[in-house]
């Protein structure tokens, strides 16, 4: 009876005792959703921002958010935060987005595809190599994820954040996670040496430390000294230090059965470090607690210390070695975890640690360093790592778009040669129209329908932003045909004005000259606005431009949101797979283009406003003008130039102008232009598009 009443004491008091740690109210509900079975979490952790989430007083795994780890920017050009879950194995056990600002997920695809990609994370080890892009399968060495059509940058990106912070927190807290060295252990190398060969080859490493190395030091550390060893002996103290996990110090020390024993002791990745106290002062105390870190022993590296903690390897056996070594005052075996940092082929520095008392109540130690370096002879390259150095992510983008920015490339050259010698051109009027509309199909669809290369308004506030808050060219790179049609139309914006970009590479300006051919075919009717409000009208985007700037250092988010007046994304970007409201606008605007021409960019495009503002006064104006265009032709301002763009003396507005060349095309083809006809007969007599200027 007294048997049971204790047994139900015993169980009552343990369940109080767990259920007073596991307090499920206090689970936040969001690690409550990635550990559905967690009773309780544990205190975030001092060393790195990672929370531990326990089943009882089973350790499930660690919450965390990509931010603490990682600031990789996305195409917004802010960073992506993920909350991770990964277990103690390394596997992910849920993910989900804290806080984004990728314009495609907020404004366009919907965060549903988002979730969607991250949630392929799950159940998969942080171990693998993932590859974004093709199906859900593992093979060749490589877990193959679906991307996501039309956010490639995007999803590339919060795939780096998420490894690259897992792995990261997987290597401070999990066994069996170390970071690749680039050079490992020759499991290989082996030569029969005695103690004393392997400690003149610098296998294993002597410390020794004499009284006259505490001269000059205070006199507590002296004093501390005289305490732990006689003050009339010239040695102080006395220490070995080997890597038994190195085969040529551990198969040359220890008998086969004892290297074995000692290989089954370690995890994978750890390493066995040996340490002999052969006079003097020792590394550890006579109260030294077996399995813990030695009191007067440090190991470092690179200025951080290496946690290094007693393997207990001769608690049940006493040591046992195939050879003479020196004797020995204390011998300890110390494991280093694979998560510790260390990197046996860097130099590393063992120090003996000196306690003393400064002030009274106060404790500091005095450290005497051994600082050395394995020789090279033990190591190999490691292939494994040389294959895991990842590019950066930019340059995988430019390599796997070679073909792309070849194309686009090599149009950008043609484009630049038809605009050097246009001149020369401009008579040959069929080859002419000929090149414009395949240019403008071709921008249309292989630049921006297939390689997505519509530039935005977005990009010039990200661009000023970037400016202000510290400018980081890496974003800009993240997306190669973007970033090599910025660069030229940013330099042909002074040398040529704005009309090559709006004119010849403007995705959305193409389809609306295609709808102005399908209005021509049609035989729409067109409206001409009234030159007076035509003038107000041009105003119009530079207004949108100041408000969407101005907005953008208030609000991203909100500039992002009002940069939809462009129907850039939907027509273009989306193919009009969006929600209807704005395929509803760019519909809108299309169907405007066939009765006023180009419409968007005349009226409404606030990119248009931009690179007018930057294009105004170009170095070179190509467009070749009469002293009679104007006075008294006006057949091109009438019925050649779509945008309206030549003023009433004939003069042209570079800043509106998307040089598209009829008006050049019309000058050099006596079968079009007026002019000639006009200074032979020399009478101002009304022939057909030909509207001379009445006398005042």
């Amino acid at each position: 009876m007294l048997k049971a009443l204790l047994f139900l004491f015993f169980t009552i008091t343990s369940i109080s005792l767990v259920f007073a740690q596991s307090d499920a109210t206090e689970i936040p509900e969001e690690v409550h959703r990635i550990f559905p079975t967690a009773t309780r979490v544990g205190a975030e952790h001092a060393d790195i921002n990672v929370t531990p989430v326990y089943q009882l007083q089973q350790l499930l795994g660690y919450v965390f958010e990509s931010k603490d780890f990682v600031d990789f920017i996305g195409f917004s050009g802010k960073p992506v935060n993920v909350l991770i879950g990964l277990d103690t194995q390394g596997n992910f056990v849920d993910l989900a987005i804290k806080k984004h600002s990728e314009p495609i997920f907020l404004h366009g695809l919907g965060e549903q595809s988002l979730r969607d990609f991250i949630a392929q994370y799950k159940s998969h080890n942080v171990k693998e190599r993932f590859v974004v892009g093709g199906k859900s399968h593992v093979g060749n060495n490589a877990t193959y994820f679906d991307g996501v059509t039309k956010a490639t940058v995007s999803v590339l990106v919060i795939n780096d954040t998420i490894v690259t912070s897992a792995l990261a927190v997987a290597r401070a807290k999990l066994d069996g996670f170390v970071v690749p060295s680039t050079r490992i252990i020759n499991p290989d190398y082996f030569e029969a040496l005695t103690f004393e060969q392997l400690v003149k080859a610098g296998y294993i490493q002597k410390q020794t430390i004499y009284r006259n190395e505490l001269d000059g030091l205070a006199t507590e550390i002296v004093d501390a000294a005289n305490t732990f060893s006689d003050p009339q002996v010239p040695l102080f103290s006395e220490h070995y230090y080997g890597f038994l996990s190195i085969p040529v110090v551990g198969k040359n020390l220890l008998s086969n059965d004892e290297y074995a024993r000692l290989q089954e002791s370690l995890k994978p990745g750890e390493v066995a470090l040996f340490i002999i106290n052969t006079h003097g002062f020792s590394f550890v105390s006579d109260e030294f607690i077996p399995q813990t870190a030695p009191e007067f022993f440090r190991l470092s590296q690179s200025a951080f210390t290496i946690d290094a903690r007693d393997l207990d390897f001769y608690s049940f056996y006493d040591p046992s070695f195939k050879q003479p070594i020196p004797e020995f005052k204390t011998i300890k075996i110390l494991r280093i975890k694979s998560q510790g940092g260390l990197s046996l082929d860097q130099e590393m520095t063992a120090s003996i640690s000196l306690p003393f008392s400064p002030r009274f109540m106060e404790q500091d130690e005095h450290l005497f360093n051994h600082t050395f370096l394995l020789p090279d002879v033990l190591f190999m390259g490691n292939s494994e790592a040389q294959q895991s150095t990842a590019m950066p992510l930019w340059q995988q983008l430019w390599k796997s778009r070679w073909l792309e920015l070849s194309i686009t490339i090599t149009y950008l050259i043609v484009l630049s040669l038809f605009f050097g010698f246009q001149r020369k051109l401009m008579k040959y009027t069929r080859m002419v129209h000929a090149v414009r509309g395949a240019s403008l199909l071709f921008v249309l669809f292989f630049i921006g329908i297939y390689a997505q290369g519509q530039l935005s308004v977005v990009n010039i506030y990200t661009l000023l932003l970037d400016l202000a808050d510290g400018f980081s060219i890496e974003v800009y790179l993240l997306d190669p045909v973007i970033f090599v049609l910025w660069c030229f139309v940013f330099v042909s914006l002074f040398i040529v004005g704005r009309g090559l970009y709006c004119g010849w590479l403007c995705p959305f300006g193409a389809l609306q000259e295609v709808m102005a051919v399908v209005a021509q075919k049609l035989k729409i009717r067109q409206i001409r606005i009234k030159p007076k409000h035509h003038k107000h009208a041009q105003k119009l985007k530079y207004v949108v431009l100041v408000v969407l700037v101005a907005t953008s250092f208030y609000s991203l988010t909100l500039a992002e949101k009002l940069a939809e007046i462009e129907p850039f994304k939907t027509s273009i970007t989306l193919y009009f797979v969006r929600y209807w409201p704005f395929v509803l606008y760019a519909l809108l605007l299309l169907g405007l283009s066939l009765k006023i021409h180009k419409v968007y960019c005349r009226y409404l495009c606030p990119l248009g406003a931009g690179l007018a503002i930057l294009g105004r006064f170009p170095l070179v104006k190509l467009l070749e003008r009469r002293k009679e265009c104007g006075n008294p032709c006006q057949l091109c301002k009438q019925k050649k130039c779509g945008v309206d763009a030549i003023e009433q003396d004939g003069s042209i507005d570079y800043a509106e102008c998307v040089q598209c060349f009829e008006c050049v095309v019309t000058l050099d083809n006596p079968n079009l232009c007026k002019i000639d006809k006009y200074k032979k007969n020399k009478v101002p007599t009304r022939v057909k598009n030909f509207h001379p200027v009445r006398a005042e």
